[in-house]
């Protein structure tokens, strides 16, 4: 899927057998910094992100402490070096403290603890005569959620205060260790299984088709302390100061107006759909430029082919309503995006498998033979053989996990099968295309699109709904973003190749980052829970925010089933097909025609979530088309840092200083901003 025509050198492309035998490892300075960086960042999200839900720190791409911790510690070094030597801090020592928080912060984010603890719940809490949630809860096992209905109760309404006692104290942590062991050892399955199957994907995607990585390529920029000055050459760009001060600008007055609307602002978007009033033209609604300042400044960095393929895929499938709306079709959900994207990452994910078949085959046989000759793995982030018993493992794992709890072992196999090969394709546009958006795939959909396929009533054969009842508490498998996770291995795996560190140091690392994460994800979340109470949380009022209403409605729509199952969704099950046939179809144009400028990579991330995203790509699109050429490469390169100062920009003001004004100040509430 790289692009081919024009050469657009987007970042560090160095091969991994030039970093030479000493490869940096991990110290005990980086722990310690990784460490501590990670309690402040939970504090901080707990109230930010839960308590006044003011700002969404762990939703941006890198996440907004990862990015905090980057640049302050990028600045300190060179201080730190002139204090003492003893207190050096090395730019591979910032990454691995970087690649830590990009992890362990997503644990406590809206994506993955925030929806496992409603989803393991609702059932029990929102049970009553006229939702019949009662008869599913005896097919959850007692070590997969709390069974004491006092424990559920007093996290969604809060525990009674104790005279002395402190939000540690509220909690009933003893009814919480069994279900959570068995919950982090089911991640640790997954994450594992992420990892190593990456791994295998290393050197085709970084040393093959060299990809450019465009968010390892701002990692790199900003912690470069390469030139031994006080400040890097990064900081001391005064280009990179002009598209600092763009994004910085953009926020600021939209915080202003905030304050006092009279201020001009821009606003968070401009809709472009409330020009077309009358039928069918109204039909292209919605139709929004999103001012989405990290897409804009990465996007700089994507090929043309794509940045284009995005906007004009977006304009196709608006117009397509326009014309189904003209011929007198009028369907719900038409023209299916999601649908189409999950037909789309399929055919991508199939793909991407079978263009490194090659490489995956050395790979297998160097994990089970020890014949001369083979290929060598001496540098890879893991060996072979271990990446493919680790992913054999994890895979083991998490069927074992879904199993035991109840879920059908063919229902299992589907699943996570659907959810690790989204994953996959959604590692490779991080890696290719650089989208800033950590729910960029088709969310949601893979139970779905399993249910709009079959049905509901194959899943219940012989009267067990307990297949049913686990599937859905596992909703968050789906919904969530623990599947992004994998383009943040990639990307890390690729930061080590890049600074010279210590590639199986960084994959051991990661591991560790996901149990720390997770340990403060439950810390954070529980203690919130039992002192305020998760109904009123996360902007919810008695009934619970967004994720708990989420898991509410899970249930009912599998209470429903039982009135009456969902046949086959002939429309939607069309609409997947069609996003395969498609995707297929620009996967063989491009093979054919190596300057076939429309991107199968383009089409399945607009149909996954293209509304805040073919705006910043159109844009840019029309900018890099007109510096390519107007002043050809070189122009190019020399405008690299005010894009990258455009993503900073937008990070500093957004997330570091809008996050930290959240906590006290209500005014957040009018300017909320959206990183994911």
């Amino acid at each position: 899927m790289k692009s081919a025509g024009k050469a657009e050198p987007a970042g560090p492309n160095v091969s991994i057998a030039d970093r030479g035998p000493m490869a940096e490892g991990l110290t005990a300075r980086a722990i310690a910094l990784a460490i501590l960086a990670l309690v402040g960042s939970a504090l901080w999200m707990r109230h930010a992100g839960l308590v006044s839900h003011g700002a969404q720190l762990g939703e941006a791409v890198p996440v907004v402490p990862a990015v905090g911790a980057l640049v302050l510690l990028t600045l300190l070094a060179p201080l730190l070096r002139r204090i003492s030597r003893a207190l050096t801090l090395t730019q591979g020592q910032v990454l691995f403290v970087y690649a830590f928080l990009c992890v362990a912060v997503s644990m406590s984010s809206v994506g993955v603890a925030r929806m496992l603890f409603p989803e393991i719940t609702a059932l029990q809490y929102f049970e009553s005569p006229e939702n019949e949630f009662a008869q599913f809860q005896k097919y959850q096992p007692t070590w997969l959620v709390p069974k004491d209905p006092t424990v559920i109760r007093e996290m969604y309404e809060g525990a009674p205060e104790k005279a002395g006692s402190t939000p540690i104290g509220l909690v009933p942590w003893r009814a919480w260790v069994t279900p959570l062991t068995f919950w982090t050892l089911f991640f640790v399955c997954w994450f594992v299984a992420m990892l190593c199957t990456i791994s295998l994907f290393r050197k085709q995607w970084a040393d093959r088709e060299r990809l450019t990585f465009p968010i390892v390529h701002l990692a790199m920029d900003i912690s470069d302390q390469s030139d031994g000055r006080l400040v890097g050459q990064f900081f001391r760009n005064p280009i990179m100061w002009g598209g600092f001060a763009l994004a910085a600008a953009y926020n600021i007055g939209n915080i202003l107006n905030a304050w006092n609307p009279g201020v001009p602002a821009l606003g968070r978007a401009y809709d472009l759909g409330s020009l077309f009033t009358e039928r069918p033209l109204s039909a292209i609604r919605p139709l929004s430029i999103a001012w989405r300042p990290e897409n804009l400044g990465l996007g700089y960095l994507v090929s043309t082919e794509i940045t284009m393929s995005v906007w004009v895929f977006y304009l196709l499938l608006r117009m397509s309503n326009v014309f189904a709306t003209a011929a007198g079709y009028e369907l719900a959900g038409f023209p299916f995006d999601q649908e189409h994207a999950t037909g789309a990452y399929l055919a991508l994910g199939i793909f991407l498998v079978w263009v490194s078949r090659s490489h995956l085959k050395q790979a297998l046989q160097k994990a089970f033979s020890n014949l001369p000759g083979l290929v060598d793995d001496a540098d890879e982030p893991m060996p072979y053989r271990w990446a493919v018993l680790g992913t054999i493992a994890g895979v083991a794992g998490m069927l074992i996990f879904a199993t035991q709890a109840g879920m059908a072992l063919w229902t299992a196999v589907v699943y996570f099968g659907l959810v690790l090969l989204f994953a996959l394709v959604y590692a490779r546009a991080r890696a290719e295309a650089g989208a800033a958006m950590v729910w960029l795939f088709p969310f949601y959909q893979h139970k779905r699109a399993m249910l709009y396929a079959l049905g509901s009533e194959v899943f219940t054969r012989g009267g067990n709904w307990g297949n049913l009842t686990i599937l859905s508490t596992m909703m968050f498998c789906s919904r969530g973003y623990f599947q992004s996770m994998m383009a943040y291995q990639t990307e890390s795996q690729k930061l080590a190749s890049e600074a010279k560190l210590n590639q199986r140091a960084m994959s051991w690392w990661l591991v560790a980052s996901l149990v720390f994460g997770l340990v403060a994800a439950y810390f954070i979340h529980l203690t919130a829970y039992y002192t305020h109470g998760a109904n009123i949380l996360e902007g919810g009022t008695t009934q619970g925010g967004y994720r708990i209403m989420l898991a509410k409605g899970e249930f009912e729509t599998l209470a429903s089933y039982v009135k009456g199952h969902v046949r086959p969704d002939g429309a939607r099950t069309g609409a997947m097909i069609s996003g395969f046939i498609i995707t297929g179809i620009l996967v063989g144009l491009r093979s054919v025609f190596l300057r076939f400028p429309l991107h199968p990579l383009g089409f399945a991330m607009v149909t996954s979530y293209g509304s805040p995203l073919w705006g910043p790509f159109l844009l840019v699109w029309i900018i890099k088309t007109l510096v390519l050429k107007l002043g050809g490469m070189r122009l190019y390169r020399q405008l690299i840092p005010f894009f990258l100062g455009i993503v900073l920009g937008h990070f500093f003001v957004a997330g570091f200083v809008w996050g930290w004004l959240s906590l006290i100040n209500e005014m957040y509430r009018r300017y909320v901003v959206h990183f994911g």
